[in-house]
Formats: C-alpha cells, sequence, structure tokens
C-alpha cells in the first residue's frame, strides 16, 4: 500500500513539473510574441545628406608646354661653341649656339670685294666718258664749220652713247653686288643662333663639334619651351564629348600630388582626332579610317593654367575632370538606394523609419530626383535631411516589417 502511495505521488509530481514547465515555455513564447518589439530590420543604409554635387566626365590628359619651338641652324658648319644647357632659362636674343663661320666670313669678303671691282670700273667708265664727251664736242665745231665729216660726228656720238650704257650696266651690277653683300652678311648672321622667345631649355639635340646641313633643312639644335604656362589635351571619349562644351569648368591632380587640385576652364574642343590631324597622305587616311571602327575614338579638349613654380612638367599625367553640371548645397543619396523608376519619372526608394533600435521598419517612398552623377543623386522631392535609405541587405534576407502570430497547433 505505501508503495502504491509512492508511485501515485512521485506521478503526480512529475505531472506537475510537466506543467509548470509548458506554463512558463508558453508564458516565455507570448511574451516574446506580443509584449516584446520586433527586431530591427537587418538593413544596409545611408543618411541623406545635404552637400555639393557635381556630375563630372572623366578624361585622361597629357600636360605640354603652352608655347614650344625647335630652334635650328641656317647655316651649314660644325658648331664651334654651345652657350646653353639642359634645364637653363634663357631670354629672347641670348645667345644660343655658334656654328664655324670661316666659310661665311669669306663668302662676304668675296661679295665686299666684287662692289670694290664694280665701284673701280664705274670710275673708269666714267673718266673714258667724260674723255669721249669732250671729243664729241670737237667733232661737233668741226662739223658746224664744215671742217669735220658728219661720219666722225656719228661715231663720237656713238662711242659717248655707248659709255653711258655701260656705266647703267655697272650700277645694276653694282646693285646686284651689293645684295650679294648683304646675302652674304645675312649668312654670316645665321652662325650665331640667338633664342626666338624667353623660355627654358628642355632638349639639347647636338652637340658642340657635330656638323649640321642647312642645305635641306634647318636641323634642330635645342627645343625651347615656355613653361609659366601649361597646355593641358585632355583625351574626352566621343561617348562624353557631346556632353562638353567650352568655358565649363575643369580640373585635374597629377600622380605626384593627388591631393592637389589645379582649377581651370575649358578653352576648347578639337574637332577631330589626332589621328585625322596627323593623316599626311590618302594611304595613311585609308588605314586610319578602317582601324576607327575597332578602336576607341577620344577628342581632345583643350585648357590653360598657370604654372609659375614649374611644378607641372612636359609630358606629365593629368587626372581629368570636366564638370559638366553641378548642384551646391543640395540633398543627396546614394544613387544606389534609387529603385525602379515609374513611368511619372520619380524612383522607388526604401527608407528605414523609427527610433534606432525601437520600432524601426522599412517603407517604400516615391522620389523626385534631379542631378545623378550614378555615384550619388539629388533628391528634389520625397526625403528629408537626416532620413535613413536602404542601400543593401545585412542578413542576406529580406526586410521584415510588421509582426507575426502566434504559431498554430
Amino acid at each position: 500500500m505505501s508503495k502504491m502511495n509512492t508511485r501515485t505521488g512521485w506521478f503526480k509530481g512529475w505531472r506537475l513539473g510537466v506543467l509548470v514547465v509548458f506554463l512558463l515555455g508558453a508564458g516565455w513564447w507570448v511574451r516574446k510574441q506580443y509584449f516584446t518589439p520586433p527586431p530591427a530590420p537587418q538593413v544596409i543604409t545611408a543618411p541623406v545628406t545635404r552637400q555639393d554635387l557635381e556630375d563630372t566626365v572623366l578624361a585622361t590628359g597629357s600636360i605640354q608646354a603652352i608655347q614650344q619651338v625647335d630652334v635650328g641652324a641656317q647655316a651649314t658648319g660644325q658648331i664651334r661653341k654651345l652657350h646653353v644647357e639642359l634645364g637653363q632659362a634663357i631670354r629672347k636674343g641670348d645667345l644660343v649656339a655658334e656654328i664655324d663661320s670661316t666659310k661665311q666670313q669669306n663668302d662676304l669678303r668675296n661679295a665686299e670685294a666684287q662692289v670694290a671691282v664694280l665701284a673701280a670700273q664705274k670710275r673708269s667708265r666714267q673718266a673714258q666718258l667724260v674723255q669721249y664727251e669732250l671729243a664729241l664736242r670737237r667733232v661737233q665745231a668741226l662739223v658746224k664749220e664744215d671742217a669735220g665729216s658728219k661720219a666722225d660726228l656719228e661715231a663720237a656720238q656713238a662711242t659717248v652713247e655707248t659709255t653711258r650704257a655701260a656705266l647703267a650696266e655697272l650700277d645694276a651690277q653694282i646693285e646686284q653686288a651689293r645684295i650679294a653683300v648683304d646675302t652674304a652678311r645675312t649668312n654670316l648672321g645665321y652662325t650665331r643662333i640667338v633664342a626666338p622667345m624667353d623660355g627654358v631649355v628642355i632638349a639639347v639635340v647636338r652637340k658642340e663639334g657635330q656638323t649640321v646641313n642647312a642645305a635641306q633643312s634647318a636641323p634642330t639644335l635645342i627645343k625651347l619651351a615656355q613653361l609659366d604656362t601649361m597646355l593641358i589635351r585632355a583625351q574626352i571619349s566621343e561617348a562624353d564629348v557631346v556632353k562638353i562644351k567650352p568655358d565649363m569648368p575643369v580640373y585635374f591632380t597629377i600622380m605626384g600630388e593627388p591631393d592637389r587640385r589645379y582649377d581651370a576652364r575649358l578653352l576648347s574642343i578639337e574637332p577631330s582626332t589626332e589621328a585625322e590631324q596627323a593623316e599626311t597622305s590618302s594611304t595613311t587616311s585609308a588605314t586610319s579610317s578602317s582601324s576607327s571602327t575597332t578602336s576607341a575614338i577620344y577628342y581632345n579638349g583643350r585648357f590653360t593654367v598657370p604654372n609659375p613654380d614649374h611644378k607641372l612638367r612636359i609630358d606629365m599625367t593629368a587626372q581629368v575632370s570636366v564638370v559638366a553640371s553641378r548642384a551646391p548645397a543640395t540633398l543627396v543619396v546614394p544613387a544606389t538606394a534609387l529603385g525602379a523608376r515609374g513611368k511619372d519619372g520619380r524612383y522607388t526608394v526604401k527608407v528605414l523609419e523609427g527610433t534606432r533600435g525601437q520600432d524601426e521598419q522599412v517603407v517604400t517612398r516615391q522620389v523626385r530626383v534631379g542631378l545623378n552623377n550614378r555615384v550619388q543623386a539629388q533628391v528634389l522631392e520625397g526625403l528629408k535631411e537626416g532620413e535613413r535609405v536602404v542601400i543593401g541587405d545585412a542578413s542576406g534576407k529580406p526586410a521584415q516589417s510588421g509582426r507575426g502570430g502566434p504559431p498554430m497547433f
């Protein structure tokens, strides 16, 4: 009897324990489902901020000198002295080089000597003319007194006229000789090469002792560039060039100073590609036109920038941004927050509402967008500064909103 009572008590205690555990579990479930706020949606958000927004066209540019000259020689001969060196700043008119002038000096002496010879011949003819004119007067006097013949008179007159013509011919020859002197003096001046402008020597092509031949073309001695202002030629793709116009703001950076920005204004856009400008024959043109279908097409946008410290150097690479449009101090959101675009032009945007950590939920809004540079978009209507827009899902599942109901038994 006592064993049966013990078993009965143990069974009742076990049932009571199970009932208590069940009631505790049910209470915990009810509290969780109906009295605990749902967890915040597992989404990645970004705030709506106010800032300046730009739509830029990116291009790669090459930095060149605003003015560059190949200083060549117009005289043939050996370079006797080179007065400049690489990197030297020189002024217009400064002596660059001297070419051996022995031949040019001899040519000048010969030309001057020829002038002297012709001048002496002229004086001799002038003396003869005086003699022939006196003889003519004597013959004329004799003929007047019927003491001379008409033939002698005609011969004397012809001699005077011939001498006068010879003097005129000598005058022309002397003028030619003087021109030859000027030419020889000019050629002698060509042996002293001077700088045609202010600038910096960026290349020394020839060296002292070399012989240059200017018979067919002027050989280059040095290259001189004006570096106080630099010209940037930015390669703009054919897809972007239609958006670009002269006088648009433009800025660029260089690889050595990525944090320093150089600002300028776009001067012009070249009407043809570099390949087209380099065409020299119909064969080259045909080759270029056939290859243009397989290669990218770029047009050079040109602008200048001051370079007082000469920090910008020739052939440097410039990372150029042409500002096609700009919206100052405007509301912006990441472009990834924009959803589908409706027929009215508005975009669907998911917004996380509610106090952070309490009753947060994702709602959908229709937003009107202005400038969009594919990184950020201008908000014209539908959002306020500080609101949070959804740009991704942190949990890998769609964000949930609302509360679930109790399980079905």
